[in-house]
């Protein structure tokens, strides 16, 4: 059925989004405290607004797997 297919997107979806957000995030705070030295201040800039961004994508990602959990009718931790 079409609805339980679309809440199987939703955990795939959201799933996939908290991987490459947490990759991102966890690349962005080695930019900005591991290897800080090597960048420009520019570029550190960027790496704290995006580890914000990117943090916040995380969330949403959990938030859209959530969805799809509770639509297959399955308890949310």
């Amino acid at each position: 059925d079409s609805t339980k297919l679309n809440f199987q997107k939703c955990i795939i979806g959201g799933n996939w989004a908290m991987i490459v957000s947490l990759f991102i995030t966890v690349c962005c705070l080695l930019m900005t405290y591991q290897f800080d030295h090597w960048l420009s201040i520019t570029t550190q800039i960027t790496a704290h607004i995006a580890t914000i961004i990117f943090a916040a994508l995380f969330k949403l990602g959990y938030v859209l797997r959530c969805v799809g959990v509770h639509g297959l009718g399955f308890k949310v931790f």
